[in-house]
């Protein structure tokens, strides 16, 4: 937390008088002049305007902001004209780390003389990435029933832990002992280098462990107390969407009372509330519990624990992986009856912790994970509507589990998100082709439906499609090398604003001129996708565009198979350095990447958002089909089944709009400053010849200029590759 300071004077801007709050607006013309060479940008200030009309309204905001906008200070500076805490959440650490470690600071000491003090912020996390000292006491090397002796399933290769990796894991808790010391925060982020997973949890506490801080005997040393406490006393609270589903769930008492929450990266909310309320059965959790419990029970009652444990991966190894859509199978059913009734009456026989319990803290960590069991057993025998289940069983067979999740939690969201606060949702992904309405809808708020075009608007759509008012068919994306030929065409530009009940929309732009910046090449000659990998013409096409351009090209698969093939045929065919994720660590290949200018980088979906690489060392994005969920996928499967049951299209309702979501972050993985330049190339004919969907998906991409002829495409590649 950035600790209080009291500034020794202030600027008063003309027109306003002495004493009066400054605005919004003035206090992000002052964050954008502290930076060297900042300038307003108009899209930052609409935003900035717009969310202070919400403020003073109370009406709840949705704000598509493009790569380049400055939405973080857009929204971070009428934050602060708010009193009392603000929260900000994330979706992704990169952002959190973006906030905390350079946009906040640089904000505080900007406004600090407007302000007439220097505003505080604090970062909110969840209790398991705080170190527990209570936990740290209990741990040691010799404690078997968390990770020392972990049963043969839970780890690829089974087998028991060779002595090696046990002194290891006890250096590594050690280390963790030692830090304790230093630490003035316990956040497992500070801690560098850091510990795997397996150590911190001996030495973390989830929250449904935790005994609270009046019972513990570390409760006044908590770390993730301290951090609570800090929270209700900052300007700004900066937290995660995972936490803020939690808290939603949870009846709002984690994250601190607060008037206004800004969302960030706001198309990912909806996933993340639905990960916080899905739920699991493990065989190894659960036998897990039943040690851990053991000390606390009758062996009969310990025994019934193993005996459930057992039964349920008996079921799962029996039950084929997917989607459960004809009830539980009955070796499942049963296992999860005997789990209800043994974790109940395990849960009878540990009875209340009492306040001379010699042990309260051990004492809450066998109720809690029983509890859950319990419950998690009780949610899947009831076998709801709300609901969905299915069996998970990862290709290498390490981990086997019964899951259950919400089908929707745009209910959930409706209730709970927008309730006692004004709610601003933002991202560069929010108007999904060309209306906000459908991210509206997944986003709790009652949105209505589309409005079939006008007259007006139908010709105005055509003469979009054909090219850009004032610019003629060939004058388009040329500076840089690269130039497009007659017959390929301009996409659209801004999103209309959509509005509901209590709710309104704004799509900001970007500074960007993709228009100019780069192509949209759909190699709409090839055959359409039918087969799993990467099929053979679309592996010549792939060869072609990245010979044009001789690498730099950054090829993002539906596949780990279709990257494997596409790195193995670029490596037979070209001397060029291909880069293919799971190779090495993928910081270290995006750093390569970035820094060897002829290489190419292949992956899958953690590539379509987690990269970021601006200038000529990415020119070309290869996209190899369209990213509509797998059919195998069980909530996408589920809500579209659900679409169809009541007489819509499943297809179009569900997987449509995820496919326009990730297709639109992998594309604009392309422009990330004002000076780049390049193709983003789709080997997937349905985006041009889909009549009823390939307008939706090229309405939520950024207006690059659009064609469908490979010698536009190959043709400015080589004029990028000779600039």
């Amino acid at each position: 937390m950035t600790p209080p300071r009291t500034a020794t004077g202030s600027a008063t801007p003309r027109g306003r008088r002495r004493g009066a709050r400054p605005s919004g607006g003035e206090l992000l013309a002052a964050a954008v002049g502290a930076v060297p060479g900042g300038a307003a940008r108009p899209g930052q200030q609409q935003m900035t305007e717009a969310i202070e009309r919400s403020i003073g309204s109370g009406e709840h905001l949705l704000v598509q902001a493009g790569t380049g906008t400055g939405k973080s200070l857009a929204y971070l500076a009428p934050a602060l004209t708010v009193d009392g805490p603000v929260v900000v959440s994330t979706a992704t650490l990169a952002l959190q780390s973006q906030l905390v470690d350079h946009d906040l600071p640089r904000l505080a000491d900007a406004v600090e003389p407007l302000l007439g003090r220097r505003p505080t912020f604090a970062v909110l996390k969840g209790r398991h990435h705080y170190l527990c000292l209570a936990r740290l006491d209990n741990s040691t090397e010799e404690e078997p029933e968390d990770t020392l002796f972990d049963a043969p399933a839970a780890r690829p290769g089974g087998g028991t832990k060779w002595l090696g990796e046990a002194g290891r894991l006890g250096k590594q808790v050690q280390r963790l002992r030692d830090w304790a010391d230093e630490t003035a925060t316990g956040d497992r982020d500070e801690l560098d280098p850091g510990v795997d997973d397996q150590a911190w949890r001996l030495v973390s506490m989830p929250a449904r462990e935790c005994v609270g801080a009046s019972r513990c005997p570390f409760g006044q040393e908590c770390f993730a107390e301290a951090s609570r406490a800090r929270a209700r006393e900052a300007d700004i609270v900066v937290t995660n969407h995972s936490l803020l589903a939690v808290d939603m769930i949870a009846g709002r008492h984690i994250v601190p009372p607060h008037k206004l929450l800004i969302v960030d990266e706001a198309h990912e909310l909806a996933d993340r509330v639905s990960s916080a309320a899905q739920a699991e059965l493990v065989p190894e959790l659960v036998d897990r519990s039943a040690r851990r419990a053991r000390p606390l029970l009758r062996p009969d009652v310990a025994e019934r624990l193993t005996e459930a444990g057992d039964a349920l991966a008996v079921g799962l190894a029996e039950a084929p992986a997917g989607r459960i859509t004809a009830g539980l199978p009955a070796p499942l059913r049963e296992a999860c009856t005997l789990l209800d009734a043994a974790t109940r009456a395990a849960l009878d026989a540990i009875g209340d912790i009492k306040a001379d319990d010699p042990d309260p803290v051990r004492k809450q960590q066998a109720k809690a994970v029983l509890d859950e069991l319990s419950t998690t057993a009780q949610r899947l025998l009831e076998e709801a509507d709300h609901d969905v289940a299915w069996v998970e069983k990862p290709e290498n067979g390490s981990r086997r589990a019964l899951v259950v999740a919400p089908l929707s939690v745009a209910g959930t969201l409706a209730t709970h998100l927008y309730d006692e606060r004004t709610v601003v949702a933002t991202s560069a992904t929010l108007a999904l082709g060309g209306r906000f309405d459908t991210v509206a809808r997944a986003l709790g708020l009652d949105a209505p439906p589309p409005a079939p075009p006008s007259p007006a608007a139908a010709a105005m759509a055509v003469t979009a499609a054909a090219g850009r008012p004032g610019v003629t068919p060939g004058a388009g994306p040329e500076a840089g090398g690269v130039a497009v030929a007659a017959g390929s065409r301009a996409a659209t530009g801004t999103v209309p604003a959509t509005e509901g009940p209590g709710w309104r929309s704004l799509d900001v732009g970007s500074p960007f001129d993709y228009a100019r910046q780069g192509i949209l090449y759909v190699a709409a000659h090839l055959p359409r996708p039918s087969v799993s990998g990467l099929p053979e013409a679309a592996g010549e096409e792939l060869l072609g565009l990245v010979g044009a351009l001789g690498g730099r090209t950054l090829g993002l698969f539906s596949s780990r198979r279709a990257a494997q093939q596409a790195a193995e045929l670029l490596r037979a065919r070209t001397d060029l350095p291909v880069l293919l994720q799971g190779e090495e660590a993928l910081p270290l290949l995006v750093r390569r990447f970035r820094e060897e200018r002829s290489s190419c980088l292949f992956g899958v979906m953690s590539l379509w958002q987690g990269v970021d690489v601006p200038g000529d060392a990415c020119q070309l994005v290869v996209i190899d089909r369209l990213p509509f969920p797998r059919p195998d996928e069980p909530l996408a499967a589920a809500r579209a089944a659900a679409v169809d049951a009541g007489g819509g299209s499943g297809f179009a309702a569900v997987s449509v709009p995820i496919a326009a979501v990730r297709l639109a972050q992998g594309v604009g993985r392309l422009i990330r400053a004002t000076g780049d330049r390049g193709v983003v190339a789709v080997l997937d004919s349905r985006l041009e010849t889909a009549r009823g969907y390939g307008p939706f998906l090229r309405r939520s991409l950024p207006p690059f200029w659009y064609t469908t002829r490979p010698d536009v495409a190959r043709g400015a590649l080589e004029r990028l590759a000779k600039a």
